[in-house]
This record gives C-alpha cells, sequence and structure tokens, in this order.
C-alpha cells in the first residue's frame, strides 16, 4: 500500500503496544503505525521503554490512538454479554486440497472464543486464508477452518458465503448468546487489504464491538485488522495477540541475559533489518539456511551454486563487521550437507564451509555445526528463533533444522532457559519435531514476529 509522501517500497507496519497506567485500574491501547524502510540498517529507534513496551515514532498523519482496556479480559460481564463481537483471528492454515494440515493457528484462537462464549457474547470470525486473486475461489474457502473450529469448540460453527451483506447481517441478527459465526475469507474482497472505508463500513456494521486476536496479521493495516476500529469501540485485544506480545516484545527488552538469536531462511534481504536490531539486544546470533552462502561469499569463501544474493554481499559484510564492533559473535557454519542438485533423491556429502565444490549447493548444516551450536548456546538464558537451518522440508537436509530444534527444547526443558520459536517455517518445523511442547512460546506469526522483533 503506497502512502502519500512515502515511497511506495516501504510497507505499512502495524504494531499494537500496552502501555499500563499504574496510578490507576484502567489501561490504554496504543497503536502506533510506522513506516519501515528496508533495507535500511535502523529501521527506527524505540525510546526508553517501560516493562514489555516500546514505543515508535511515525509521522504525524499516521499515528492514531485507541482509548480502550487492554483486552477481553478486562472488559466487564455487561460489557460482553449479548453483545455482536467481531474477532479477526488468524485462520491461515496450510492445506492439502480441503484437508487442514495443520491447525496451529486454529487451536491458538480457541481460548479467547471460548472466553466470549463463556461471557454471553454472539462471536463472529473473520480471517483470509491464502491469496485469492479476483474474487472468491473455492480452493480459499474457509469452510475447512469453519469445520475444523466447530470441532474444537464441540458446536456447530456456521459459515456465511459473504463477509459483508444482508447475509451477514440476517445471521448475526438471528444468533443466539454462545453462537459462532464465521464469515467467508475477507480477502474475496481486493478492498480488505486496501483498507477501503466503504469495505470497512460494511464489514463492521452488524457489530458491537471488535477483538484483534490474530498476530500474524496485527502489522498490516487492513479492513479487518486496523479499519473496523474506527468503527466498534470497543476495540481490545484477546489473548494469543497479549501473548505474542508479552513473550516476543518482553524478550527483547528484558530478556534474562545471555541472549541469543538464530536467524534462518534463504535470504538476507528479507531478514537484514531484523538482523541490525538483533545484534544490538542479543550477546550471540547463529545465522542458517540459505542466507548463510551470501555470508560466506562477504568473508571470500567459494559456494558453489548454492543460493547467494549478491546485491547483499556488501550488506553480509557490514553486518558482521558491526558485529566485530560491538564485540559480538555471530556464528556461521563450519560444515555443510550439500547436493548435486536441489531434490529429495540428490546425491549428497558433508564437507567444510570453506570447500564447497563448484556445481555442488548447500542445503544444510553439518553434524559437526549442530554441535558447535549446542555448545554456543549452553550458557543462554533466552533464545529466539526464525527460520530453519536447511531445507528441512526433505529428509536428506533435515537434521541442521531438527538438531537446533533439539538444542532449544533442552535448554527450555533442562535448565530454564526462555525459548521463542517465531516465524512459519521455524513453527512447522518445531512442530514435526514433535519438540514443540517443550519451548516456552510457539508464535503464530511470520512477518508479525518479524517486524515485532525489529
Amino acid at each position: 500500500m503506497a502512502l502519500a509522501g512515502s515511497p511506495s517500497h516501504n510497507p505499512l507496519f502495524l504494531l499494537s503496544l500496552f502501555n499500563k497506567h499504574t496510578h490507576t485500574n484502567t489501561m490504554k491501547f496504543t497503536t502506533a503505525i510506522a513506516l519501515l524502510a528496508i533495507p535500511a540498517a535502523t529501521a527506527f529507534a524505540p525510546t526508553t521503554p517501560a516493562f514489555g513496551v516500546r514505543t515508535f515514532t511515525a509521522p504525524n498523519q499516521f499515528d492514531f490512538t485507541l482509548d480502550a482496556k487492554k483486552s477481553i479480559e478486562d472488559l466487564s460481564d455487561a460489557d460482553l454479554k449479548g453483545k455482536k463481537v467481531l474477532i479477526r483471528c488468524d485462520v491461515n492454515v496450510p492445506l492439502d486440497g480441503k484437508t487442514i494440515t495443520d491447525d496451529t493457528r486454529i487451536r491458538s484462537s480457541i481460548p479467547t472464543i471460548e472466553y466470549l462464549k463463556g461471557k454471553g457474547a454472539i462471536v463472529t470470525v473473520c480471517s483470509h486464508l491464502g491469496r485469492p486473486k479476483d474474487g472468491p475461489e473455492d480452493k480459499f474457502s474457509l469452510a475447512p477452518c469453519a469445520e475444523r473450529m466447530g470441532e474444537l469448540l464441540g458446536q456447530e460453527v456456521k459459515l456465511v458465503n459473504d463477509c459483508i451483506g444482508e447475509e451477514v447481517k440476517a445471521t448475526v441478527d438471528a444468533a443466539k448468546e454462545g453462537d459462532v459465526i464465521m464469515l467467508e475469507n475477507t480477502r474475496f474482497y481486493k478492498e480488505e487489504e486496501k483498507n477501503e472505508a466503504g469495505f470497512v463500513e460494511k464489514l463492521a456494521a452488524p457489530f458491537d464491538m471488535f477483538v484483534n486476536d490474530a498476530f500474524g496479521t496485527a502489522h498490516r493495516a487492513h479492513a479487518s485488522t486496523e479499519g473496523v476500529t474506527k468503527f466498534l469501540q470497543p476495540s481490545v485485544s484477546g489473548f494469543l495477540l497479549a501473548k505474542e506480545l508479552e513473550y516476543l516484545d518482553g524478550a527483547i527488552e528484558n530478556g534474562k541475559k545471555p541472549m541469543a538469536a538464530i536467524v534462518g531462511g534463504s535470504k538476507v534481504s528479507s531478514k537484514i533489518t531484523v538482523l541490525n536490531a538483533l545484534l544490538d539486544k542479543c550477546e550471540k546470533i547463529i545465522i542458517g539456511g540459505g542466507m548463510v552462502f551470501t555470508f560466506l561469499k562477504a568473508k571470500g569463501l567459494g559456494v558453489g551454486s548454492s543460493l547467494v544474493e549478491d546485491d547483499y554481499v556488501d550488506t553480509a559484510k557490514e553486518v558482521l563487521a558491526k558485529a566485530e564492533k560491538l564485540g559480538k559473535t555471530i556464528l556461521l557454519p563450519s560444515d555443510i550437507v550439500i547436493a548435486d542438485k536441489f531434490a529429495a533423491d540428490a546425491e549428497t556429502k558433508i564437507v567444510s564451509s570453506d570447500a564447497i565444490p563448484d556445481g555442488w549447493m548447500g542445503l544444510d548444516n553439518g553434524p559437526a555445526s549442530t554441535a558447535e551450536q549446542k555448545e554456543f548456546l549452553s550458557d543462554c538464558q533466552t533464545v529466539i528463533m526464525n527460520g530453519p537451518m536447511g531445507v528441512f522440508e526433505m529428509k536428506a537436509f533435515e537434521k541442521g533444522t531438527f538438531g537446533i530444534v533439539d538444542i532449544l527444547a533442552d535448554l527450555s526443558k533442562e535448565k530454564g532457559a526462555i525459548t521463542i520459536i517465531g516465524g512459519g517455517d521455524s513453527v512447522a518445523a518445531t512442530e514435526l519435531s514433535g519438540r514443540a511442547g517443550d519451548m516456552s512460546h510457539i508464535s503464530t506469526g511470520g512477518g508479525a514476529s518479524l517486524e515485532l522483533l525489529e
């Protein structure tokens, strides 16, 4: 979305922050809109925060404040009983046809919905799914999500075939206290992502109040996340959103030391801002995934046919120089699992990271790297992971990612360290490993986690 007076390439960043007034029992719910400049080394500078709170500066025309209570738990029974509540959840789950392959995001939304139901509210869920291009597409229907949510709640979740209009109003008006309704995919309308005023008003019209429990989309100023707050009061957070902010923001600002971050994934370009921010906060950084090879090239090493962002080699050099200047340690893998092609049946071998031959590509960390990571993290009290170490979706290249997941799970389980998993691929890998239950917190947000960490 392009904003007046701003470069069109700057995405809009929506971050919900809480500021507790200690002299009263009320809460001030502040929403700050900031322009995130990428790949600037410092996208924005936080002021000195109170516990778990970060404040950002943005152009005046893009700032607004919602005076509201902090969360649904701060509302009285009378505030909720019989009220028609629109709740923005994130049920953007992976599907194989019509089969949900990971229902984590749906399960994460249940506590807030159960709470609202228990207080006698009429609950209507809205969400997006996938990236529809030109209006409704059956493959992006929320029907499987409504069915799965109904199974988890033990009651019918009625899916309305639209998210605005007379059918929505009639369904909500006919519902009883404790009923749960789900609207069809909000992104079937292009006006959703444009936050178009007319669409926002129609979306909000049938409801009395709004709850945002979709951390995964809280950084986007869309109609169903930001627009409706202008029409529905109170607008408050749900349990999931509050928990995400508490863990992610609290860990960064006030986490126990030593603190480490694990940054993986394929591209330096998508992680450079968070890397710079984490260098300011953490004593130790582990870099993994495809972005490793841009850093190895920055150190003058050959990388064969591995993924490299040549435009970011100088940026990688700057990150390494910054770490040295700050006295921080960046750990790169010492050995690499390489392959002759990007395929599950590729020929593979393990080589030193400074000996990748031409025509071969690195697709995972080797065992020596995992052992070094275990020692590197052994004294850490707070560890944040965002991004995998390799192509864990292929069995031949899963050991590096599952190895680091095991290290974190053991740190949390055996030493009481705070371990936070953020980012879609990191969460998927942790769930696949069977160690999700040993982590302190599994974030439901991908881009939102990154931008909050920034």
